[in-house]
């Protein structure tokens, strides 16, 4: 059966204003302050659609025009172990990775699968622009399985200090390449290579939070664990190094109260970062919609630091209409924090409790929601859901696995149309 493109109209959170996807639309060309966009479907109700395979059970609430080869969806169940341990009696993990035994097989064992098959799936066929990816880790292990395995070409960015994140089972087909920026950078780094490489027209960036296909595919764990529950949750629990898949969280379940079957909109968001990289943190604690200037150097220092490396974006998507401190007031969330001392506890508990191991991220959302029981802050008999964004590697490490060999290392303080000219010589 031929796939049936998903039908919606783009609008301006900071006003309202409405208007059509021109193809990969990132922003509204009539904006006056800086603001999200977000997708406004044709189908109000939430509707699986059970013919299709994978994530795309979800297509109706994604914003493609095509289906891709070997995704999988995220998987929710109601713990056990875990909610003993914390004396809950609703608690529902949503677990994106690696673990056969409950349906769950994201092979790269992060839920940035989520966002490949949904942003790749928005891509034309026809496009003939070479697609471009900034990442710490997680994201680009993602998008380069996904690109191998459809064959679409794309040049991922990260800091060569997180090239031990770029773990595969097999070699990647050579429509992946990776450029690195040089020890000693960071994420934001590998963003500015990939805004330099852009800006030639050959390339386009995939556009991080400002892409809708990126958080309508990362909200498909709300969908996946309101399947599940039946209901909206009364709290969501969520590491965040952008804060784009607590945002899509929040994006989801206000289409869920749209709905009307599912329950009013009372999920709290409850966020959590890796200290000492506290960016967003101080921010809200302070109550302020505005990031607190960060030093390059010790944000880099930071990063270094945190065992989650992938929650370390130093220019995350929290000031503007729509982003993160707009979803933490509108839902009465908060933020929490997670030591490097807390992950290691919780990677041995959690395997212990629930038979499989987390990766470092979702191990700081576990630890949020045990500190938000200690407080008080959620009640034993409230619905929560849990989302564990990456996990498995261990039994995927057990079938071997092998690193993919950066194509190229480029400062980022190099003319852009140096990194272009250097990066088109791999093609």
């Amino acid at each position: 059966m031929r796939f049936k493109e998903t039908r919606y109209r783009l609008v301006n959170v900071a006003d309202g204003h409405e208007f059509e996807d021109k193809g990969w639309t990132l922003g509204d060309p009539e904006a006056r302050t800086p603001s999200l966009i977000r997708a406004v479907y044709e189908n109000k109700q939430f509707t699986p659609r059970d013919t299709e395979d994978g994530i795309y059970r979800y297509a109706d609430w994604m914003p493609i025009k095509r289906t891709l080869r070997k995704s999988c969806a995220p998987v929710t169940y109601k713990s056990k172990g875990l909610a003993r341990h914390l004396g809950l009696e609703n608690l529902y993990i949503t677990f994106s990775g690696w673990n056969p035994k409950i349906g769950a097989k994201m092979r790269t064992c992060s839920f940035k699968e989520t966002e490949a098959y949904s942003v790749l799936a928005r891509m034309d066929a026809s496009d003939k622009r070479t697609l471009v990816v900034q990442s710490a880790g997680n994201t680009a292990r993602a998008f380069a399985q996904v690109c191998s395995d459809n064959r679409i070409p794309v040049v991922i960015c990260v800091p060569a200090d997180n090239l031990h994140d770029l773990w595969f089972r097999r070699p990647l087909h050579r429509c992946v390449k990776l450029v690195c920026a040089p020890h000693g950078c960071d994420y934001y780094d590998a963003i500015t290579l990939g805004e330099k490489l852009a800006t030639d027209p050959r390339f386009v960036l995939e556009g991080g939070a400002k892409n809708v296909a990126r958080r309508d595919g990362m909200g498909t764990t709300v969908l996946s664990c309101v399947e599940q529950m039946g209901r909206i949750p009364d709290a969501y629990f969520q590491a965040v190094g952008s804060g784009t898949g607590a945002i899509a969280a929040w994006e989801n379940a206000c289409r869920l109260a749209a709905d009307g079957r599912f329950g009013e909109n009372k999920m709290r968001v409850y966020v959590a970062q890796n200290e000492p990289f506290t960016l967003m943190y101080d921010a809200w604690k302070a109550g302020s919609r505005t990031l607190p200037d960060l030093d390059p150097a010790e944000g880099r220092r930071q990063a270094e630091i945190i065992l989650a490396k992938v929650l370390s974006n130093r220019k995350p998507p929290y000031s503007l209409a729509g982003g993160l401190y707009d979803t933490l007031k509108a839902s009465g969330g908060d933020f929490y924090l997670a030591s490097n001392n807390d992950i290691m506890y919780w990677l041995l508990q959690f395997r212990n409790l629930e038979g499989y191991d987390l990766l470092p991220a979702a191990c700081v959302a576990v630890t949020a929601l045990a500190k938000a029981v200690a407080d008080g802050t959620v009640k034993k008999d409230e619905y929560i859901m849990l989302n564990c964004t990456g996990g498995g590697t261990l039994a995927a490490f057990s079938r071997g696995f092998v690193f993919k060999e950066p194509d190229l290392v480029l400062s980022p303080d190099l003319p852009a149309e140096e990194i272009v000219r250097q990066v088109n010589s791999l093609f």
